[in-house]
Formats: C-alpha cells, sequence, structure tokens
C-alpha cells in the first residue's frame, strides 16, 4: 500500500467516529426537541452535515485509492448512515490498516512472496 492510499484509509477512520458521535447527538437533539423547550437542532444538523459530507468524500477518495470492490465500498457507505455504523467503520478500518503493516513488514522481512 502506498503513502496515499494509507493517508485516505486513515482520514476516513478518523472522521468515522465524530461523523458517528454527531449523528448520534443530533437524533437525541430530535428527541430533546420534541420533548422539551430546548432546540439545538439547527447547530447540531448543521455540524453533522459537514461532517457527513466530509465522510463522503473521504469515502470516495479511499475507494478510488484503495480498489474497493462494490460490496465493500458500500458497507462503508452504509455504515456511515446508520447509528453507531461510523464506529464499526472505524474499528474495521483500523483492523485493515494494521493487517495491512503486519503483511508489509512481512514481505520487507522476506517471510511471505507477496
Amino acid at each position: 500500500m502506498d503513502i496515499k492510499t494509507a493517508s485516505a484509509l486513515r482520514r476516513l477512520r478518523l472522521v468515522s467516529a465524530p461523523e458517528a458521535v454527531s449523528f448520534l447527538l443530533l437524533l437525541v437533539c430530535s428527541v430533546l426537541k420534541r420533548t422539551t423547550d430546548f432546540n439545538a437542532v439547527p447547530a447540531m444538523g448543521m455540524i453533522h452535515g459537514v461532517l457527513f459530507v466530509v465522510y463522503a468524500l473521504f469515502w470516495a477518495d479511499a475507494w478510488n485509492r484503495t480498489k474497493w470492490s462494490f460490496g465493500t465500498a458500500a458497507l462503508y457507505f452504509v455504515l456511515s448512515v446508520l447509528p453507531f455504523g461510523g464506529f464499526v467503520a472505524e474499528r474495521r478500518l483500523k483492523r485493515e490498516a494494521e493487517d495491512e503493516v503486519i503483511a508489509s513488514r512481512a514481505r520487507r522481512e522476506g517471510v511471505v512472496k507477496a
């Protein structure tokens, strides 16, 4: 994996958790708006919208660079629209990056001929 691909995956991983948190906070704000006089939906909606657009841009860049299958790319996009999905995406991307580092070290040391 080259440095640009690794950077694309890292950016996607780093934005996935904040995007998930903003989505959950937006859901809480929506409930509070309907049950109390507290209305933070406009502010939280803007924050979540910006983070979602950033996630979508980073997702498209990662898909382009990693050459994921359609199923893998669709999975990461679906995870962005599910509550707690961003946390799952972050964990999967972190594991994928760690596996790539291990494989790279093994290739460098001549353990694996891949």
